[in-house]
């Protein structure tokens, strides 16, 4: 371009000295005319330069974005791999839960079913009580509780003060009992015999443990003679340790002396019967 440039200059000095002034202006006004492209040129071909530069780095920049989201695609690949093999374990372990739950929920049902036949056993005993014994009686009670069947006999109808023989209308009402429980041989007759804190020593008994023991084994020989098998039978003395009410009246020691009789299933059987459960559900599945 320098040597372009110098090449007019000296054309031009050649030229003034040949050519007339209006020639030398018109070559003059060509050369500048040149002149202006030349520079339009230069300045559009620095703009090329400088936007090629800046293409060239978008297209680098470009090229580090293309190779992250490479990096990036591969990486979420092989996280939906792994979440794909995660979900298969995961539903494959669900369905173990549910699996699981749903043998537990009939393991449940079924010894809901066990409960409420004995249930049903227990209410028709306590019909059958309440229909021998009368229950208008105010010194005979019959109730369940948590399943188990109670009798409570006022100490007065049972035995003479002091006493641990069984009286003759006792035994009237222990017939009654015996003939419901000797209905249910899978069922056990717990007699429990309770007195009050009055202190109590009447060789050959030491105290009111003895006495309540003793009183317990006697309704237990009646129901014995009355034909009830005495494997079903459990005698058991409570002495004053557990009191209906506070032992401060003559009354209220009155209601603390009693015998209880608990019909209940046995509890061994009862298991049996559970466990036979399981056993069948265990063969179902």
């Amino acid at each position: 371009m320098k040597k372009l440039m110098l090449l007019s200059v000296c054309s031009m000095v050649l030229l003034a000295s040949c050519v007339s002034k209006k020639e030398y202006a018109a070559l003059e006004a060509k050369h500048q005319e040149t002149q202006d492209l030349l520079n339009s040129a230069t300045v559009k071909l620095n703009k090329c330069l400088s936007d090629a530069a800046a293409a060239n780095a978008r297209v680098e920049t470009m090229k580090d974005q293309l190779a992250d989201m490479r990096k990036s695609n591969e990486a979420l690949i092989k996280s939906s791999q792994d979440l794909t093999e995660l979900t298969s374990k995961g539903a494959e372990n669900l369905e173990k839960s549910l699996e699981s739950l749903r043998e537990s929920n009939l393991k449940i049902t079924r010894l809901q079913d066990a409960l409420s036949r004995k249930d049903s056993v227990t209410l028709a005993i306590v019909t059958s009580l309440k229909k021998e014994v009368g229950i208008n009686d105010p010194d005979i009670e019959v109730n369940v509780e948590k399943g188990v069947v109670f009798i409570s006999i006022a100490d007065k109808l049972l035995f003479k003060s002091g006493s641990y023989t069984v009286t003759n209308r006792a035994k009237e009402i222990l017939g009654k009992v015996a003939k419901v429980v000797n209905s249910k041989p899978n069922f056990e007759a717990m007699v429990e015999a309770h007195t009050d804190n009055v202190p109590y020593s009447k060789p050959p008994l030491l105290d009111n443990w003895d006495l309540s023991v003793k009183r317990a084994t006697s309704v237990v020989r009646v129901l014995e003679d009355l034909e009830v098998n005495p494997q079903q039978l459990v005698a058991a003395g409570r002495s004053y340790h557990v009191p209906l009410v506070e032992n401060d009246t003559a009354e209220n020691r009155s209601k603390n002396r009693r015998t209880r009789i608990v019909v209940m299933p046995k509890i061994d059987q009862f298991y049996e019967m559970v466990e036979e459960e399981m056993k069948n559900l265990s063969a179902q599945n």
